[in-house]
């Protein structure tokens, strides 16, 4: 373990869990301001790319696997096409949100932007993380003292 940059690695302890929770307000308040699913998919993702940035990859796969992050990215595209063919089988077309408030399209709506958008969310933060795993994992072609 590292023991320097002390002040570095107490504010990224700080800054994630707010970076997590900006992320959740982006998701959830997408529908009504600028905003959405890609947007805090990749906010979402850049508190766990900090946090790897920061304590090395390692640290961040134990909290993050690497198996989490490609389940995550099919349940994200299970949630959209999910929604998409759930209002299929309610008798109403594909990713037709009034089927999901028959008595009230307009909460239908609502419900059906929020998963969709949920689905590209997770899809998003999936795909970040695993680009950043990807890249971290790679043996430098030029030695640290090299340069």
């Amino acid at each position: 373990m590292m023991h320097h940059h002390l002040i570095l690695r107490v504010v990224t302890k700080l800054l994630v869990g707010t970076i997590i929770l900006f992320a959740l307000y982006v998701q959830f308040h997408g529908d009504f301001s600028p905003g959405g699913g890609f947007q805090a998919g990749v906010i979402m993702a850049v508190a766990f790319i900090l946090y790897g940035i920061v304590f090395r990859l390692e640290k961040v796969q134990r909290v993050l696997p690497p198996w989490v992050v490609h389940k995550l990215m099919a349940l994200g595209v299970l949630i959209y096409a999910g929604t998409g063919i759930l209002s299929f089988f309610l008798g109403y077309n594909y990713l037709d949100y009034g089927a999901f408030s028959p008595d009230h399209p307009s909460h239908g709506q609502h419900w059906g932007i929020l998963a969709v958008e949920f689905g590209v969310g997770v899809t998003v933060t999936g795909v970040m993380i695993s680009i950043y795993y990807a890249f971290a994992a790679r043996t430098p072609l030029i030695d640290d003292e090299a340069w």
